[in-house]
């Protein structure tokens, strides 16, 4: 028996040998259409090569599509578990043309495929044409198939469209007969809803564009999309009529088994089904980045995973159960999809976190239910006051409360459930619109309100296709933004990295998928409505953008990954200050930019050179030893076990990311005792530390109390900034006529050179003003003054502190009295006054100081009773201040 595995590999095999590029799939969050939440078929990757807007060095491609349908438009979850074919997660086998081949060369490649590769009996099968396309119908005649058994279909179920305009097609299907003991007709026919004709594979003719006038032309490029579901082929070939009895979901039902004890064909069967195939849509979001949230995406993973727990629940399983089934579920399907294997450890880390804390509420949210069930009347629907109180305080989405009722055979009031959501709303609302936040906040509210949050796909890719939900200038919505104005554009999902945690926002390019020439340049990003919407602040350079439009999205790779480069360079920073200064050293602010990084940490004293000198130099160890930087989804109690830091003013939620990074042994922290740095945090992150480049501090600053704070560069702006150090270093060597090596030594002679002249010019200053040298001002004689000696002297070429040891000098000189100096210093007046120790208890040099800077045209001046100093704006008036300094002497 061909496993599904062997079933997947011989269909690329065969259109690899019919020259098809064996494309990988894509992930299942969409980068290239913003009208899907998930990735649902397999053209959903090639969409843009369809409508000509991409080419690539292939023009035939054959993929096996990741696929999950749970949530918009197509959404099957309802079904799963309870069907025999309904999944939310499968896998799409399909081959494609880009305007290379067409119906002549499609059709007999699907014949021989599931003829011959497959080895199905022809007589079991049937196909459908649309009912005008005779040319579909004679190829399929011309590779044996009888008329009739030819079918013609004149319903949508056989014409594809891309949207209500736009490229579309006729299709054609593969039905497969399993015989008249089970119900049911062709297609087609009355019966065609029974289970005994059953679909296997759709063609279809991408061969005609519609416009919105109703016309419809044939397209220059005809192409080919297929659709094959590998469960649903899968059954086929392993004689089986039901996909959960195939090879792979049967391993997962049986691994379900064995964890929980539960026979797996007894009374909890639809259990294990639902465990088994909520098992894969699980595990291959979170493997595509899609982590568990209250909004978006997030969302939809929640319920799927809480639905699976609640069956666990039911088959009575006490411990958390579905991250132990991670492993089979590798086993099975991680040799196809790498990716899973990749993030195994993050995958059974998310599950076990949810699950450990869905469990313990469940019990209780359960009895809950039964309490209000049990009130009730007859076949009463839950109130939805109380289906809302369920999903407010113990996390049950309401579909997961109608998933319990209907096995009760009871209903929701779902109306009431509404309106008690659109009260907590409005609180929400009111109380963030009086915490001081800005007067527009409401139109953000709004937003959210009507749209949900934004999905950010930032943290894996920096390109990616949204759809602009609304618009804002000057806090109102508005329909559209034109050629040179400039506003704030909301979209359905995004990569632009909204301002947050120290990290600014993103900037770059927003451009209209129907004419890529209407432009928009996007200068910030910031987060809205508490968090849920990103705003993307544009000006429009061409065209105009308008609510609707489906948008390219690019990132400025650069400036992104300086950011980057800088947020992680901080991680390190603040470990490597841990580790030099203690663990009383905490963050405390941060700034990521482009262009540098600041950290703010809490110390007490500035750093000495050799602290600086050590955080470098680690910081750059752990750069140089390229360790991948990994991210997983933890509890903030888990991650705090773990040894992570909690950065200052964050506030964190029920999970939170957690960021590790480089090695240490016996470090303590991480779940391997061996990481270096391990931290919570929202931001975007390079892949590897080595990716950071270098580290280069710029010095240590006090931010305030007890606060400091490091500036650094890293990479490209720190190369810069050592070769301009270089270069001034090398200017002042030659400068000196010295090599770089022998500079320091250089400069430190030479300013105790300048230094020791600096000291003989000022001695021989001195001496020259007590000898009344030349240049000199008279009256270095003393004269009495009320019986005390009094010295004045006007001084030029000296300074204000060459004046105190001058002033000893007299002092000395005279034994006994009082000497003023005024000095004309630079166009300014320098004043001291000094009284010898006998007469300081009678007389005061700060009061002399101050009657003389008076009339220089000064204010104040102090010191002590025997020596005091101030100043003035000119020394002009020198003779009116010593009179002024002899009236203080005299006691006038």
């Amino acid at each position: 028996m061909a496993s599904l595995n062997d079933i997947r590999s011989t269909f690329l095999n065969y259109f690899e040998k019919q020259g098809h590029e064996v494309v990988a799939s894509s992930p299942l969050v969409p980068r290239n259409d913003p009208t899907l939440m998930f990735v649902n078929s397999g053209m959903v990757q090639f969409k843009n090569l369809f409508t000509g807007v991409e080419k690539r060095d292939y023009n035939r491609a054959t993929t096996s599509q990741k696929c999950v349908r749970a949530g918009g438009k197509h959404n099957d979850l309802d079904n799963v578990g309870y069907t025999a074919r309904h999944h939310t997660f499968f896998e799409m086998l399909g081959n494609f043309s880009f305007g290379d081949y067409f119906k002549p060369e499609a059709i007999p490649f699907a014949w021989e495929l599931v003829t011959k590769e497959f080895g199905i009996d022809p007589k079991r099968l049937l196909t459908t044409v649309y009912h005008t396309d005779d040319e579909a119908f004679e190829i399929w005649k011309k590779v044996g198939v009888p008329e009739d058994r030819i079918i013609r279909i004149d319903t949508s179920d056989n014409f594809w469209q891309m949207g209500p305009t736009g490229p579309c097609g006729p299709c054609t299907e593969i039905f497969y007969d399993h015989g008249d003991h089970i119900w049911g007709g062709p297609p087609g026919s009355p019966e065609e809803d029974g289970d005994r004709f059953i679909e296997i594979w759709n063609v279809v003719f991408m061969q005609n564009e519609q416009y919105e006038d109703g016309s419809m032309k044939a397209l220059d490029m005809q192409s080919i999309d297929t659709g094959m579901g590998l469960e649903r082929i899968g059954a086929l070939l392993q004689g089986k009529h039901d996909n959960y009895d195939t090879d792979l979901m049967r391993s997962l039902i049986e691994a379900s088994a064995d964890a929980t004890s539960a026979d797996p064909d007894g009374p909890g069967k639809m259990h294990h089904r639902v465990i088994a195939d909520h098992l894969r849509s699980t595990s291959f979001l979170i493997a595509d980045g899609v982590m568990p949230s209250n909004d978006g995406r997030g969302y939809v993973l929640r319920r799927i995973m809480r639905r699976a727990m609640r069956h666990a629940h039911l088959l009575g399983a006490q411990d958390p159960l579905m991250y132990r089934l991670v492993p089979a579920l590798v086993r099975q399907m991680g040799q196809a999809y790498p990716e899973l294997t990749r993030a195994q450890a993050l995958i059974e880390e998310t599950l076990k976190s949810e699950e450990t804390r869905f469990k313990a509420t469940l019990d209780r949210g359960l009895k809950l239910l039964d309490d209000e069930l049990a009130g009730l009347d007859g076949d009463a629907p839950l109130p939805g006051a109380a289906a809302f109180k369920l999903y407010d305080t113990y996390g049950f989405p309401l579909d997961l409360t109608q998933d319990a009722l209907r096995e009760k055979n009871r209903e929701v009031d779902v109306e009431g459930f509404d309106a008690a959501m659109a009260e907590q709303k409005a609180r929400a609302r009111a109380a963030w619109s009086g915490s001081g936040e800005a007067a527009d906040a409401t139109v953000w509210f709004d937003i959210a309100d009507t749209h949900g949050a934004t999905d950010f796909l930032g943290y894996d890719t920096e390109t990616a296709e949204g759809q602009v939900l609304a618009l804002v200038v000057d806090g109102k919505a508005v329909d559209s933004l034109t050629e040179g104005q400039s506003g704030w554009i909301v979209l359905n999902q995004t990569p632009f990295y909204g301002e947050a945690g120290g990290q600014v926002g993103d900037t770059g390019w927003l451009r209209r998928l129907e004419n890529e020439d209407d432009c928009a340049t996007v200068s910030d990003t910031q987060k809205m409505a508490g968090g849920k919407v990103y705003a993307h602040h544009v000006t429009v350079d061409r065209g105009t953008f308008a609510k609707g439009d489906a948008l390219q999205l690019e990132v400025d790779h650069g400036r992104r990954s300086a950011i980057r480069a800088n947020h992680s360079a901080t991680h390190l920073l603040h470990e490597a200050l841990r580790e030099r200064l203690g663990d009383h050293v905490a963050q405390r602010g941060s700034l990521n930019a482009p262009e540098r990084l600041r950290f703010d940490f809490s110390h007490g004293q500035a750093l000495s050179l050799e602290d600086l000198q050590k955080v470098e130099r680690d910081v750059n160890a752990f750069i140089r030893q390229n360790a991948p930087v990994s991210t997983r989804i933890m509890t903030p109690d888990d991650a705090r076990e773990i040894g992570a830091q909690a950065l200052f003013g964050e506030k964190y939620g029920e999970e939170v990311r957690v960021v590790s990074m480089g090695t240490q042994a016996g470090s303590g922290k991480g779940t391997d005792g061996q990481t270096y740095s391990i931290e919570l945090c929202g931001g975007t992150h390079v892949r590897q530390t080595g990716d950071i480049g270098l580290f280069v501090t710029l010095g240590d600053s006090a931010s305030s109390a007890g606060v400091r704070r490091i500036e650094a560069l890293t990479g490209a702006a720190a190369f810069e900034y050592l070769t301009q150090q270089d270069h001034r270093l090398a200017e002042v060597a030659g400068v000196l006529k010295a090599s770089a090596v022998d500079v320091p030594g250089r400069v430190k002679a030479l300013l105790e050179d300048r230094k020791k002249l600096e000291s003989e010019v000022a001695q021989l200053r001195r001496e020259l003003a007590m000898a009344g040298g030349a240049g000199q001002g008279a009256g270095s004689e003393a004269r009495e003054i009320n019986g005390v000696q009094f010295v004045a002297q006007v001084l030029s070429g000296v300074t204000g502190k060459d004046l105190p040891p001058l002033i000893d000098e007299h002092k000395s000189r005279i034994g006994s009295g009082a000497v003023l100096l005024i000095a004309d210093a630079g166009g300014k007046a320098a004043v001291a006054a000094g009284v010898t120790d006998d007469l300081k208890g009678t007389l005061s040099a700060v009061d002399i100081v101050k009657a003389a800077v008076a009339e220089l045209g000064g204010k104040g001046g102090g010191g002590r009773p025997d020596m005091a100093q101030g100043g003035g704006a000119s020394a002009d008036n020198a003779e009116a201040a010593i009179k002024a300094a002899e009236a203080v002497i005299g006691g006038k």
